[in-house]
């Protein structure tokens, strides 16, 4: 019963980080899982049972919000559920852990262009016209193989190339991600079940991480309604970039005290980016109030 409890905490969290920024929840779920001893392939399923009870509450309440583009999510979802199918289908008869590093040092190199791309943006930040379906299709089909075989991956691949690509505003890109995830976490599930069969699935796992994160889901899709692009970028991007340097340190063999002291150099920059986007929006707001007629009320959005 105990570990139940913290699952269930572990699940609110989780879906706490991933409603907020496009990322966490797979990655954060599974490493509890697998160091309570469930094999790769188990604890990924219950993760992804899970999910489609997550997912479905955060794309409502990140649709109530304002925060999903729906031609994004209908041309991601697709190629999502047939990746996550194959990669789950893989999993059950394959080691993926060579992969591991690859993906980890692409992804960093990502998230470090998506902090110092909201960062460096002029004071104004603008966005291009939405991603086509070109970009979408592969990303999606990729990201749904990453998420079913690494037990997390989707938001990574998929919140962190949107991000880059400079195409939707953050607050749309993590809603969006997340709306489609509902569809990705079913073909994920129906892989494992039919490679696993329903006696290979931790139930009482799943049901556990799934309380914790629809209670988190609405409360996550508030906070980016409301929360700046740049700010929501940066936070985003110091995120992907400490989870994969971590994970690409632990898979080349780095010892704890290492990976420790780069975790806290990271986490101590992460800290200092996000106060230099705070900044940043303020002179924003301070230079839109010279214009406005004098007694006129400013209405601070952060």
């Amino acid at each position: 019963m105990r570990k139940l409890l913290v699952l269930a905490l572990v699940g609110l969290l989780a879906q706490l980080v991933d409603g907020s920024l496009g990322m966490g929840y797979g990655v954060t779920s599974s490493t509890l899982l697998l160091a309570g001893g469930l094999g790769p392939a188990a604890a990924s399923a219950a993760v992804h049972l899970s999910e489609i009870g997550t997912s479905l509450v955060s794309g409502a309440s990140h649709h109530a919000f304002g925060n999903v583009d729906w031609r994004t999510v209908g041309i991601l979802a697709l190629p999502g559920f047939v990746g996550a199918f194959l990669g789950a289908t893989l999993l059950v008869r394959l080691d993926a852990a060579a992969a591991v590093p690859v993906v980890a040092a692409l992804l960093l190199a990502l998230g470090a262009y998506v902090t110092w791309r909201f960062l460096a943006a002029p004071r104004r930040l603008r966005f291009n016209p939405r991603p086509e379906a070109w970009f979408l299709a592969p990303m999606g089909l990729f990201a749904g193989a990453l998420d079913a075989i690494g037990g997390g991956g989707w938001g990574p691949v998929g919140t962190t190339s949107l991000l880059s690509s400079g195409r939707l505003e953050p607050r749309k890109v993590v809603g969006s991600v997340d709306t489609a995830e509902f569809v990705v976490s079913i073909g994920g599930s129906l892989g494992f079940l039919l490679g696993l069969g329903s006696a290979g699935v931790s139930w009482a796992f799943a049901g556990a991480l799934l309380v914790g994160g629809v209670v988190a889901a609405p409360l996550a899709a508030l906070v980016v309604r409301h929360l700046r692009p740049r700010i929501l970028g940066v936070a985003a991007g110091g995120v992907i970039v400490l989870t994969n340097l971590k994970t690409l340190a632990d898979s080349l063999g780095a010892s704890g005290i290492t990976v420790a002291l780069l975790a806290s150099v990271v986490f101590t920059l992460w800290v200092l980016w996000i106060a230099w986007a705070v900044k940043l929006e303020q002179a924003v707001d301070a230079e839109a109030t010279r214009y406005l007629p004098r007694g006129t009320p400013v209405v601070s959005r952060h």
